[in-house]
């Protein structure tokens, strides 16, 4: 599918809670032809988000239809709903020429990456457990039992980073978002590329849930 002409296809994943969302939003609007995949997931919508431009939310049914026509290039059930990335839709962009974000977990960045497709992969790790804790606190948007839920899915998430092209920790937005914007002009550089350095991190990190 790549050709000389052909944009570049970023994964972005992160543990829920590490500002991912926000910090892709954020760069889309700063980084030249770079946009957004929009998924589509069987959850309900929550207050703030727009049909077509947050998701695109289905029926289950309809959801596990498409998914038997091969219409997902990606998918996977997160919480008891499914998210999923249209096939067609990254493709034809690609070939138009246009850089995309797929904002998807370390299994969907597994599915894109064994069907040999070229990626860039970058993990979002947050500064340390308390911080990811804290602001899936201040969401405000689930109940004690839920964020229970969410960090031990969050610690899974992050036992995947070495298998990330790049590693960005989420101590500061702005520098963070500078170092993500350096990642999609430049990805030939050696910048935020994975080493043992993390390795270290992230034991930190796992430590500090007892």
């Amino acid at each position: 599918m790549n050709t000389e002409n052909s944009g570049t296809l970023f994964i972005i994943a992160a543990p829920s809670g590490a500002g991912k969302t926000s910090l892709v939003k954020e760069l889309s609007k700063k980084t030249n032809n770079l946009s957004i995949s929009t998924s589509h997931t069987t959850r309900q919508p929550r207050k703030d988000e727009v049909e077509g431009e947050d998701y695109f939310f289905i029926e289950e049914k309809n959801f596990i239809d498409l998914i038997k026509k091969n219409f997902f290039l990606e998918y996977a059930k997160v919480f008891d709903n499914y998210y999923g990335t249209s096939r067609s839709l990254v493709e034809s962009e690609i070939k138009e020429g246009k850089n995309i974000i797929l904002e998807i977990d370390w299994q969907g960045a597994k599915q894109v990456k064994s069907i040999g497709l070229k990626v860039i992969s970058i993990f979002i790790l947050p500064p340390n457990y308390q911080a990811l804790r804290e602001r899936l606190l201040n969401r405000n948007k689930d109940n004690i039992q839920t964020i229970e839920r969410r960090m031990s899915a969050a610690l899974e998430e992050i036992s995947h980073y070495k298998e990330f092209d790049f590693i960005v920790i989420n101590e500061d937005f702005e520098q963070t978002l500078t170092k993500l914007n350096e990642i999609i002009v430049s990805p030939n550089t050696n910048l935020y590329r994975q080493s043992n350095f993390y390795d270290n991190f992230v034991s930190q990190i796992i430590a500090q849930q007892d």
